[in-house]
C-alpha cells in the first residue's frame, strides 16, 4: 500500500510540472507576444522583424536568446540607414523547427540565408551574437555571395574544452530525455538560477530591470527554449570543428568586437587569436560582459555601422 501512495504522489508531481510547464509557457506568450512576421522555409517556419530601408543587415542571437535581443536598442538605430533584419533562430523565440530536422550551425545558417531569398535580398551585412557568431560564420563559408561582411559581437570563434557553468544544465544529449526535462524539472530550475543566471551572463555590467520583456528573457520560460538551446549546445561540438577548419580560406570581411571581462566566452581564444586563423579579421577590444547588444548599445551600433559603411 505505501509503494501505491508514494507512485501516486510521484505521477501527481509529474503531473503537477507538467502543468506548471504549460502555465509559464501560456503566460510567456501573454507578456511578449510574437512582434513580426512568419517566413515558411522548407519545414521551418521563421520569425523575424524587417525595419527600414536601405542595404540589408541580417542579425543573428546567441544560445537561449531571441530577436528581442536586438530590438532592445540596436536594431531601430541602424534602421534609419539601413534594413535590419531581427531572427529569431529555427526553434528559437517564435520560430519552429521539427524535433527531427537538422538542428546543425550550418543548417541554420543555410535557413537564415534562405530568408534572404523569401526577402529577394541579394546580400547583407551578417551581425552574429555568440552563438549567432558561429552561425554567421558558418553563412559566410557556405554562401559568401549573400554575406557581404561579417560583425561579430562576442561571438563563438573556438570549440570551448567545456561549456560556460551557467549552461551546464543545457548540456543534455538524448532528446528525449531533454523533451522530458523541458517539460518538468527545466522552468523551476531556471527560476532558481535566474539570478544567478544573469550576473554571469551580463557580468561585470548588470543586467537592466527591464530585460525580461524589452529584451526577451521571459521567454527562456518556454519549454522549447529549453529543448532548442541543449540541442544547440550539442550541436556547437559536432559543427565548430568543420567551421574552424574552414577559416583560412575565409574571404569575407571579419569584425569582431569583444569585451575583457566576458565571462561566458574566453575573449582570448574567441576575439583575441581570431586574427592568426583569419586573414584580415579586425579586432576590437573594450570593457564590459557578454552582452554587449543590450548593455552598450551605441557602442554596438557604431561598431555595426562602421562595418556596414
Amino acid at each position: 500500500m505505501l509503494v501505491l501512495w508514494i507512485l501516486f504522489l510521484l505521477f501527481m508531481s509529474l503531473v503537477g510540472l507538467v502543468l506548471f510547464a504549460a502555465f509559464s509557457n501560456k503566460k510567456a506568450e501573454q507578456l511578449l507576444p510574437p512582434s513580426g512576421s512568419f517566413a515558411k522555409l522548407g519545414s521551418t517556419r521563421l520569425h523575424y522583424v524587417d525595419q527600414g530601408q536601405g542595404p540589408a543587415i541580417v542579425m543573428i542571437h546567441g544560445l537561449a536568446g531571441n530577436l528581442h535581443n536586438f530590438t532592445y536598442g540596436v536594431a531601430t538605430p541602424l534602421a534609419q540607414n539601413h534594413r535590419v533584419i531581427c531572427v529569431d533562430r529555427p526553434g528559437c523565440g517564435y520560430s519552429t523547427r521539427p524535433s527531427n530536422a537538422d538542428a546543425s550551425l550550418e543548417a541554420q545558417a543555410d535557413t537564415i540565408v534562405s530568408l534572404l531569398d523569401h526577402l529577394q535580398i541579394e546580400s547583407a551585412v551578417f551581425v552574429g551574437h555568440s552563438l549567432g557568431g558561429a552561425i554567421s560564420l558558418a553563412a559566410a563559408q557556405r554562401h559568401p555571395d549573400r554575406v557581404k561582411a561579417l560583425a561579430l559581437i562576442a561571438p563563438l570563434t573556438h570549440l570551448p574544452d567545456a561549456p560556460s557553468p551557467v549552461f551546464k544544465a543545457l548540456d543534455v544529449p538524448s532528446p528525449l530525455l531533454r523533451s522530458l526535462l523541458a517539460w518538468t524539472l527545466a522552468i523551476p530550475g531556471t527560476l532558481y538560477r535566474m539570478s544567478l543566471s544573469l550576473k554571469v551572463v551580463f557580468g561585470p555590467e548588470r543586467a537592466p530591470s527591464d530585460f525580461a520583456i524589452r529584451g526577451g528573457g521571459i521567454l527562456s520560460l518556454k519549454p522549447q527554449t529549453f529543448i532548442s538551446a541543449s540541442s544547440d549546445l550539442q550541436n556547437v561540438g559536432w559543427s565548430m570543428p568543420d567551421i574552424e577548419a574552414a577559416y583560412a580560406n575565409m574571404k569575407t570581411p571579419v569584425h569582431v568586437l569583444f569585451a575583457h571581462e566576458d565571462r561566458i566566452l574566453d575573449c582570448k581564444l574567441n576575439g583575441e587569436d581570431l586574427p592568426s586563423r583569419i586573414p584580415g579579421a579586425q579586432i576590437s577590444l573594450v570593457s564590459g560582459g557578454h552582452m554587449l547588444p543590450v548593455t552598450q548599445v551605441e557602442l554596438c551600433v557604431q561598431f555595426i555601422e562602421g562595418v556596414a559603411g
